[in-house]
Order: C-alpha cells, then sequence, then structure tokens
C-alpha cells in the first residue's frame, strides 16, 4: 500500500486524470449507481451514515428532476455543437453532494450535446491523490471539472464546486457565521431550484471559451 501512495505523489497531475479516466463511470452509470444506492439505503464514499444516505436520496430525486426539465437555448446549443476540439471532462463528485446534484445534470447535458465532448465521472473517495491536486481553498470540495485536451492528455481547465453566485452566498455566510447552517443549506438549493441551472450553464460556456 505504502508503495502504490508514493508512486501517486511522483506522478504528474496528467498522469492521475489518465488512471482516474481508465476507472470512470459514464453519467448513465453513475445515475444506474447512485439509483441503486439509494434504493438499497446507502450512499458512494468511505462513510455511510443515515444522513449521507438521505442526502444521497434526495440528490437522485433533484437529478432525476434536472435530467427532465433543465432547458438549454437554440442559441446555446448551436454554439456547444460547434466545439471542433476533442475533449474530455472528468469529474470528481460523491452522491451525497448537494452541490453536484444540482449541476452534474447540467454538465451531462452540455456534453450530451456535442460529439466531442467525453464526460467521465470518477468518486472523490476513491481518488485522493487526484482530487488533492485540485483542491479549493485547501479543501477537496466537491464537485470538482477538469477539463482535458484529448490528443495531448494536457489539463486545459478545471470548474467546481459550484457556479460563483452561490460560491459567494457560502463565503458570505462563513465570514458572517463562521459555519454553515442547515438553514443556510436549504436556502442554498433554493437558490438552485429558481436558478434551473443556468448560471452552470454560462459558467460551462466560458469553459469551453464560447461566451
Amino acid at each position: 500500500m505504502e508503495s502504490i501512495v508514493l508512486d501517486n505523489i511522483s506522478k504528474t497531475t496528467s498522469q492521475l486524470v489518465q488512471q482516474g479516466i481508465s476507472n470512470a463511470m459514464s453519467y448513465l452509470e453513475y445515475r444506474d449507481l447512485v439509483n441503486t444506492l439509494s434504493a438499497e439505503g446507502k450512499s458512494t464514499g468511505l462513510e455511510q451514515t443515515d444522513t449521507l444516505t438521505d442526502f444521497t436520496n434526495l440528490n437522485n430525486r433533484r437529478m432525476r428532476r434536472l435530467d427532465k426539465t433543465l432547458k438549454i437555448d437554440d442559441s446555446i446549443i448551436e454554439k456547444i455543437k460547434s466545439i471542433d476540439k476533442k475533449i474530455t471532462w472528468v469529474v470528481l463528485t460523491e452522491s451525497w453532494c448537494g452541490d453536484a446534484a444540482q449541476t452534474l445534470p447540467v454538465i451531462n447535458k452540455v456534453a450530451e450535446l456535442s460529439n466531442n465532448i467525453s464526460l467521465k465521472i470518477i468518486l472523490r473517495d476513491s481518488n485522493f491523490d487526484l482530487m488533492n491536486r485540485f483542491l479549493t481553498n485547501n479543501a477537496m470540495s466537491i464537485p470538482k471539472l477538469i477539463m482535458v485536451n484529448e490528443s495531448t492528455g494536457e489539463v486545459i481547465g478545471e470548474w467546481g464546486p459550484r457556479p460563483n453566485i452561490a460560491s459567494q452566498m457560502v463565503v458570505d455566510y462563513k465570514n458572517d457565521y463562521g459555519t454553515l447552517t442547515p438553514e443556510f443549506k436549504e436556502d442554498l438549493q433554493i437558490w438552485y431550484n429558481n436558478d434551473k441551472g443556468q448560471n452552470t450553464l454560462k459558467e460551462l460556456m466560458e469553459l469551453l471559451s464560447l461566451e
């Protein structure tokens, strides 16, 4: 085990990304996994608690709803279809993550609209070495999207763990109260519900340099 850890430390970020891709799931496989875990009273990740199971159940319903209801304007669809270079989006996530439930369906919808974007889902708790290369304020915050040039394997961008407006809401609340309360998390989910994925979509377009 120690030799594996040392080996991963010595690997470049691109090598760790490729290692993650080799063990990745498609979005459909991830949705099937979360649906199964929800039915079995489980969650992804190393820790299994009633709270994480409850979040997994809730997130499964949120993703199901967004998968069906997310709307993208025709003008944006045309821009997405104009992408002319092969890109892989690697997303680190876990089933219990509320931000992921609100943004992964958007990420998937964009990838589905392009013949040149390949979406790969990997679990954070199975990929700590890669996660540690993409920390947010020194935290293993998810979801984290890593954009890779498919022909060179080079990391050419990243996004996450949430849209900028939502991130600022978190920062402001922590500055005022020190920690995120259940009430704030509920307010954040209300923001996501009202936003309907549009700020995530806008930032993904910026990541792709299409806006």
